[in-house]
């Protein structure tokens, strides 16, 4: 039997198809917005499952409700699949959860599980999505994290906002100081961005005496990788590893 596996997010959707073994042998990405779109939808589902889905069950983390609801509806309707979003019930036989409950993205669970059961010791995930976290995991308990604007949404609100402020795509520059237009923007959301990290990964390792593994997901990763000076790797699965050992424990 395989599995399907999927992480609902503001800008985009992604979806993994695991093996009987929970190894992942197909992936899709799709714009969370083109998922209101019924067409859109079973045709991208049918070239996941190759026009004959094997899955049973589904795990998705989501932070749009709306959006899992339809999916929900039409993985029934269309391939008798029984899809579940992941509960307070599934992960605290997993990780312990220091905070409110009811206050956590399912998605920042996912990540602090697959932090926990993959690297085994204490870790900070932090995540470019649509808003930039930091995820806080001392082995097996999620002791909370940082909700920050997200690189996309500053940038794009001020290229919108800001009428004299032109387009233009965010690129490392090692010149802090723009000689143009362009370049200072990049220079601002660059080193802005290196500098917001950098002492937020600093103010956590002080609070909490610990030294941590820097795990990086998301759009952004490769670019601020290689400007942070605390050490760090890029795990795009994160996610994904987080809801397939939920998968594992059970969970239908």
């Amino acid at each position: 039997m395989n599995y399907l596996i999927g992480d609902i997010g503001n800008t985009e959707t992604k979806l993994c198809i695991l093996n009987k073994d929970f190894k992942i042998i197909k992936r899709l990405n799709i714009k969370t917005s083109k998922i209101n779109n019924k067409y859109s939808f079973k045709k991208k589902f049918f070239s996941l499952f190759h026009n004959k889905p094997h899955s049973k069950n589904a795990l998705f983390s989501s932070v749009v409700p709306s959006v899992f609801f339809k999916i929900r509806k039409n993985l029934k309707q269309n391939f008798k699949i029984n899809c579940k979003e992941l509960k307070q019930t599934d992960y605290l036989k997993i990780i312990k959860v220091k905070v409110n409950r009811n206050q956590i993205g399912s998605d920042r669970i996912a990540n602090a599980v697959g932090a926990f059961k993959k690297y085994k010791s204490n870790c900070i995930v932090l995540d470019f999505g649509t808003a930039t976290t930091f995820d806080v995991i001392n082995k097996s308990i999620y002791r909370g994290g940082i909700i920050a604007p997200g690189v996309n949404i500053s940038l794009n609100t001020l290229i919108n906002k800001a009428h004299q402020i032109p387009s233009f795509t965010l690129k490392k520059i090692n010149n802090v100081i723009g000689d143009n237009t362009i370049s200072a923007l990049r220079s601002g959301f660059f080193w802005g961005y290196i500098g917001l990290i950098e002492n937020i990964l600093s103010l956590i390792k002080k609070q909490t005496k610990k030294n941590y593994k820097i795990i990086l997901t998301g759009g952004f990763s490769k670019l601020f990788k290689n400007s942070i000076k605390s050490k760090s790797i890029i795990d795009r699965d994160i996610t994904m590893i987080g809801l397939t050992h939920l998968l594992k424990n059970e969970i239908f």
